[in-house]
């Protein structure tokens, strides 16, 4: 993405205010104040006034990112618009001094960016910042937190414009590539037109059922379909408190190699993988908040049977449906509300670049990118980047005090499809 064309064609529908989309103002619905949270690891520490250079040749010249949010209106009748405002860039890019011989950086980092989160951005300003953390952690030399809120833009796009703010390591001349999905070659044979024309026929057919299923089930998750009662699952009003953050940095070469050995995706895996986790996370909080769970060995530790938890517990998935077309922004709010409020947790991934980048000189150790705000109590995020997978995790700690067990619950998921996979002969490891 080029920021300086995308300036110039905007340029002068901003001067006089642009309307929020229909999507920006349900971020900002009552009790549904999304964030969006991207942690990036850097090699080296941070060189402030460099980042700050940077940031005023290229993100501040991207309109919404030099607009703030205006309401007019009455109280019957408000009207949102993004318009143009100087950025001062001392307001949004936060450093704060800290000591590098901290103890506990790690924990250090994360209650940080938890702290970060207790106040709203000033809505007299763009609504972004960014923190930069120049305190050696296990995972890199210094964290940069960037903090945005959700009506900017959705995660794809925004994560998008931050990658097209870095440039290779290899090549500072050159921006990062995603890969993207390659396009099987044609293989159509007249003499098989028979067969393809009743396979589009069957695929079509597939689509719209699986359309109306989807439909079917968002429709039921809203009016009376609830998530089984588990010690992951919050309460009402889990939206309204802080939340921790932590990720977990495993092989993309092993998903990979689980990804061939299953003849699947990525996607599928790291569903499956999430799945197996959270399986084992709450084989563990069964086990711990039940007398009879397990068997206590000699060392006083509980020895877990095979399975603690309740028969009926497994995997859904509710996909959101385009509401933006109703009769504005409350009704579509509440419902979509309604619908996190009877799920318990959130999944997404994006796919990274596979070749190191540099924020303005600054390598790149790893992205985290998550959110908070909805309804829910975890959001358990993917993103990729060179040969790793972070595994990023948004909890209520009130209800996941543990997050860490979680995200080891989640790699030795991992470790064990692995092994068997190749015990199984699935794959064949190369040699040296």
């Amino acid at each position: 993405m080029m920021l300086g064309d995308h300036v110039k064609a905007s340029r002068s529908s901003h001067d006089h205010g642009e309307p929020l989309s229909p999507a920006a103002r349900f971020f900002h619905a009552p009790r549904f104040n999304v964030y969006i949270i991207a942690i990036m690891g850097f090699k080296t520490r941070i060189n402030p006034d460099v980042v700050k250079a940077g940031l005023e040749q290229t993100l501040v010249k991207h309109p919404r990112f030099s607009s703030k949010m205006v309401v007019d209106g009455n109280k019957y009748c408000k009207n949102k618009k993004w318009t143009q405002t100087k950025v001062n860039l001392e307001d949004h890019i936060i450093v704060p001094e800290l000591d590098p011989n901290i103890e506990f950086p790690d924990s250090f980092v994360e209650d940080y960016v938890s702290n970060v989160t207790r106040t709203p951005l000033d809505l007299s300003k763009p609504l972004w910042e960014l923190h930069i953390l120049n305190i050696k952690t296990s995972d890199a030399e210094a964290v940069g937190v960037f903090r945005i809120h959700h009506s900017m833009g959705d995660g794809a796009s925004l994560i998008s414009l931050l990658l097209a703010c870095t440039r290779k390591t290899s090549d500072p001349e050159a921006l990062p590539s995603v890969p993207v999905k390659k396009r099987a070659g044609s293989t159509f044979n007249s003499r098989d037109g028979f067969w393809w024309f009743f396979l589009a026929i069957w695929l079509f057919l597939r689509l719209i059922w699986n359309t109306f299923e989807d439909v079917l089930l968002f429709v039921a998750t809203i009016l009376f379909l609830n998530d089984t009662k588990t010690p992951i699952k919050g309460a009402p009003g889990v939206e309204l408190n802080v939340k921790k953050f932590v990720h977990r940095i495993v092989s993309l070469d092993d998903i990979k190699l689980v990804k061939n050995a299953m003849n699947t995706t990525v996607n599928d895996v790291v569903v499956g993988l999430t799945q197996a986790g959270l399986s084992r996370y709450l084989n563990h909080r069964y086990i711990h908040s039940s007398c009879t769970g397990g068997e206590e060995q000699k060392d006083g530790r509980v020895k877990e049977s095979n399975s603690n938890i309740p028969k009926g517990i497994r995997l859904r998935t509710v996909i959101l449906v385009n509401l933006r077309k109703s009769a504005g922004i409350q009704v579509p709010a509440a419902i979509i509300r309604r619908a996190f409020s009877n799920i318990t947790m959130a999944t997404s991934g994006v796919i990274g670049p596979q070749e190191e980048i540099s924020f303005y000189g600054h390598p790149i150790a790893y992205l985290a990118p998550t959110v908070y705000g909805p309804p829910i109590s975890l959001v358990v995020h993917f993103q990729s980047y060179v040969n790793k997978m972070t595994i990023s995790l948004s909890v209520d700690p009130s209800v996941i005090p543990d997050p860490h067990e979680l995200c080891n619950d989640i790699e030795e998921s991992l470790k064990l499809v692995r092994d068997a996979a190749i015990n199984k002969g699935l794959v064949k490891l190369d040699v040296v």
